[in-house]
């Protein structure tokens, strides 16, 4: 295999002759032997980002020519290359040369290994594209002209928050979507007769139009959440250099570089007005992913819930959908592996909601050098909920069904039901009426016969889902 070599301050290596990775690439996959993939989601925000940065380079020479202050040989890069850089940005983030980024998601440095992958694959990129080999940085060079006026310490962290923010919005329609379909389960059964449970024991009447609600609540609460969240990560520091003090950036790359990110994005990103602060501090993103835990607890709650309801042990008043052979020994079983998806993603956004808060707060002085990490489990979190909500609204929520005719009978049975006619028949005797039902395990119309504490058809009107769903009663009612 043809190979070419390249060279650094450590030494010289041999690469394949073809290949779009340098140097800087190799030595980090080398030094970081990790398998955990890096998300394309990310690589294709840096694609953006260099774009911008191209982009207000080349706009900033414009201005410079007009002003008569620029000179061709004087360190400027020439129009055909950082045209050749500008459509090659493009395509990374399009997806493109995504083969040729070898770093692994989990690795020290703070991104740098990051940047340089994407600076090699940009800058070997273009020269192919102007009739060059790769490698050939005396055109081309990844630090010289695909870096120009960059560090990894203001592009790595804001493509996170371009990334970051284009996945929220996916999981604010996703949550949505899971919402419409409990929202429509809610309806249907609004009048659905359930015990409602306490503790795990049976507490009062309800229905599953109200327990539907529950979770609809909350799911709207979590989308208005994450709709909120770009408020919290929209400030971006690019064109702060290393710290924030953009020592050895032009004033002018550095006041309107995030002009062209907004235009790229068509998210209104801002400037910090202390880049200091937003290079070394990564509280925004703690505040982020604890909504995304806030929303892990809604669907691991609801999940759990609609397990337990549709389990043997609860004698399945919810049937839910039969989505794949659960056993390879036992015949005919089926696990209830949606929920069992759904509350395994919860867990992992906890996880990853410890390891980011544990690393956010190991920044030290003026950069935080976990944010490789930091990035990728805020990523997986996002990633992972979108699953879990795409998965709990076209595998679960559509197709679950309810017997309500057998749930209303169930209710009927349990002495939980006389919680209903305290207003009427007081504590005592509806003590007695329960013991009735329970003793003789009759339901709650036999067991009134039997004791004939309150006449049959004020009871039968008393347990109709209109009166045992409203809210409370009002003295007229005890009086009639």
């Amino acid at each position: 295999m043809p190979t070419r070599t390249e060279t650094d301050y450590l030494g010289s290596m041999q690469l394949p002759a073809d290949a779009l990775y340098g140097i800087h690439s190799v030595r980090a996959k080398e030094n970081f032997p990790d398998t955990t993939p890096f998300h394309i989601e990310r690589y294709q925000a840096m694609g953006l980002v260099k774009q911008a940065c191209y982009l207000t380079y080349a706009d900033m020479v414009q201005v410079l020519r007009e002003e008569k202050l620029y000179a061709e040989g004087k360190g400027f890069i020439p129009d055909n290359i950082i045209n050749a850089l500008i459509t090659v940005a493009g395509e990374v983030h399009e997806g493109k040369y995504f083969d040729s980024f070898i770093v692994p998601a989990i690795q020290g440095g703070a991104g740098t290994s990051i940047n340089m992958n994407v600076n090699e694959i940009i800058a070997n990129s273009a020269l192919v594209r102007l009739g060059y080999k790769p490698g050939e940085y005396r055109v081309i060079d990844p630090i010289e002209q695909a870096n120009i006026y960059q560090s990894t310490n203001d592009t790595v962290p804001t493509v996170l928050r371009v990334a970051v923010i284009r996945l929220l919005t996916l999981l604010e329609e996703q949550i949505n979507n899971t919402r419409q379909a409990v929202e429509n389960l809610e309806k249907a059964h609004r009048n659905s007769l359930r015990i409602g449970y306490t503790q795990l024991q049976a507490a009062v009447p309800s229905s599953y139009g109200q327990l539907f609600s529950t979770y609809s609540e909350a799911l709207s609460r979590d989308w208005w959440r994450v709709s909120k969240c770009f408020e919290r990560i929209k400030v971006v520091n690019l064109g702060g250099g290393a710290i924030g003090t953009a020592v050895g950036t032009p004033r002018y790359f550095v006041m309107e570089v995030v002009k062209h990110l907004q235009q790229l994005t068509g998210f209104p990103f801002t400037r910090s007005e202390n880049l200091n602060d937003a290079t070394a501090n990564l509280d925004s993103f703690i505040d982020v992913h604890a909504i995304l835990k806030a929303h892990a607890v809604n669907i691991e709650k609801m999940a759990s819930d609609i397990r337990l309801l549709a389990s043997d042990i609860a004698g399945n008043p919810i049937h839910i959908p039969k989505r794949q052979v659960g056993s390879s020994i036992m015949p005919g079983k089926v696990n209830p592996v949606i929920p069992e998806f759904a509350v395994s993603v919860a867990h992992r956004v906890y996880a990853n909601d410890m390891l980011i808060s544990n690393l956010a707060g190991q920044g030290v002085l003026d950069l935080n050098a976990y944010r490789p990490t930091i990035g990728y489990a805020i990523i997986d979190s996002i990633k992972l909920l979108i699953a879990a909500n795409q998965s709990l609204a076209r595998n679960l929520f559509v197709g679950v069904r309810i017997d309500a005719e057998k749930s209303a009978s169930q209710l009927m049975h349990n002495p939980s039901i006389t919680t209903a006619l305290l207003p009427i028949i007081g504590f005592n005797r509806a003590a007695m009426l329960a013991q009735e039902m329970r003793g003789k395990k009759i339901d709650i119309f036999n067991a009134n016969r039997n004791l004939n504490l309150i006449p049959e058809d004020k009871l039968k009107e008393l347990v109709k889902p209109n009166n045992l769903l409203k809210l409370g009663f009002s003295f007229r009612e005890v009086i009639d």
